[in-house]
């Protein structure tokens, strides 16, 4: 009865799928720590955001126009009668969009490092030229009856969303005259998100032009250093961007896609234009210098220097495929114990699921290090190599042993295809499954399994040959 047990298939078989559910416990662990370092990396580039320059969101420039409204209110008594008037005021803003503005700009990509990450950050130097329209104070809103509007001095308004990331003073030329920033404005009221900006007030012939009711032609000089996302919000009548990098793996996103774009491996090209009609960011801008802060998400158009190959995400999808990786050597190993009438022990079993789950924490160590496809090749080599010097021994020759070892490359090979082809993984896991149950029933479809239960049939086709 003991015989008849170790030498029958199906046992052997069922206690294979506990081997293979048991691996699962090594599997899950290196993914969690796939997961781990995957966190470790966008804690780095948050500590590099917190001291050094974050993702930029570009607004303006904008003409800010403040103003006082004044206005005489009735002073009642106790018992509500009219006793006099109190005066009243209170001070206001009016922005003033640019009628036409375009962002001409190159970026150009470096990488900082936080212990072993590296984090993509970028240097923008562009022009931002337009032109404001010319303003006439009496179309400022009075929101109180017989009120007076006293005006105050304008400027130009400018915000990034992290100052630190200035390189230098922008050099801003309006009409004639060259303005200086300034980091904020005696009396700019603090409740406006705009005052976190930078500010030129109007002066000289800028100022006379302004005043005389003259349009204002503008050109921003610009150097930004970011992280990894730039956004610009239209808020001209029209907005044309053009930016250029060397960069070769952009992404673009945000509310408005690039109308035309060229990527290559030299870097990419995009065009944007964003009419007035098709976005609400004016309104937004506006309603942001009402509150408190800016709105949560302006509408803008963005492009990220995305990284070419995540590691910790290439090696958890990678992880992925591990239990079915590993059923499948696990079955390779026994069709040899089957047809060559061997017997491998379940430690040996084990020790070759543990040497393919290893692989999966070789290629996370190895690509902190390396390229992703160097870290897979060299994780990959390691394991074929010892497997095949393991089973030359265990099968009983260096060409059993050979075979086994091309036959475990072979699934490397194939797992680097669905990692490498995103698009079409799930296609290809799923041929890749279907080959390889095909190829197992075609070559078991004459094989007598009662026979080979009991430890003393042979294949049904060889059986049938030796039958005179």
């Amino acid at each position: 009865m003991l015989q008849t047990l170790r030498n029958s298939v199906l046992l052997k078989v069922f206690g294979l799928l506990a081997l293979t559910v048991l691996l699962c416990i090594p599997l899950g662990q290196i993914e969690s720590l796939n997961r781990e370092r995957g966190r470790s990396q966008q804690e780095a580039a948050r500590e590099l955001a917190a001291t050094y320059a974050g993702a930029q969101t570009v607004i303006g420039p904008l003409l800010v126009v403040p103003y006082v409204e004044r206005w005489m209110e009735p002073l009642r008594d106790a018992q509500g009668r009219i006793v006099g008037q109190e005066a009243r005021s209170k001070e206001m803003a009016h922005l003033v969009f640019p009628d036409k503005l375009h962002i001409e700009g190159s970026l150009a990509p470096q990488e900082r490092y936080r212990g072993i990450f590296r984090i993509p950050f970028y240097t923008l130097n562009a022009s931002l030229a337009g032109a404001f329209g010319a303003f006439d104070p009496a179309t400022l809103p009075s929101s109180e009856k017989g009120s007076t509007i006293e005006l105050k001095p304008p400027y130009i308004a400018f915000s990034v969303s992290d100052l630190r990331g200035l390189d230098g003073s922008p050099a801003l030329q309006v009409g004639a005259e060259t303005l200086r920033f300034q980091q904020r404005l005696p009396g700019l009221a603090d409740e406006a998100w705009l005052a976190s900006g930078i500010h030129a007030p109007l002066a000289g012939s800028a100022l006379a032009a302004w005043q005389a009711k003259q349009p204002l032609p503008f050109q921003l000089e610009l150097g930004l250093v970011g992280q990894e996302k730039l956004s610009m919000v239209p808020i001209g009548e029209e907005t044309t961007a053009h930016l250029t990098s060397p960069w070769a793996h952009p992404s673009f996103g945000g509310r408005f896609l690039a109308s035309e774009r060229t990527v290559t491996d030299r870097g990419f090209d995009a065009r944007w234009r964003v009419s007035a009609l098709v976005t609400s960011a004016r309104e937004e801008v506006r309603s942001g210098m009402k509150g408190a802060n800016a709105p949560a998400a302006l509408q803008s158009f963005d492009v990220s220097l995305a990284q070419p190959l995540n590691v910790y995400s290439m090696s958890t999808r990678a992880t992925k495929y591990g239990l079915l990786f590993i059923g499948l050597v696990l079955m390779a190993a026994f069709m040899f114990e089957l047809f060559r009438k061997l017997r491998l022990h379940p430690v040996q079993y084990g020790l070759v699921g543990l040497s393919i789950a290893l692989f999966f924490l070789l290629l996370l160590a190895l690509s902190e290090k390396v390229a992703f496809w160097l870290a897979y090749a060299g994780a990959a080599g390691a394991s074929v190599l010892l497997l095949a010097v393991y089973f030359s021994a265990v099968l009983g020759g260096w060409q059993r042993g050979a075979s086994f070892g091309a036959f475990v490359a072979l699934l490397y090979g194939a797992l680097y295809g669905l990692l490498a082809s995103e698009s079409n993984a799930l296609l290809l896991g799923a041929l890749l499954i279907f080959g390889m149950l095909a190829v197992l029933m075609l070559a078991t479809r004459k094989v007598d399994w009662y026979a080979l239960s009991t430890g003393s049939g042979k294949p049904a086709a060889a059986a049938a040959g030796a039958q005179p």
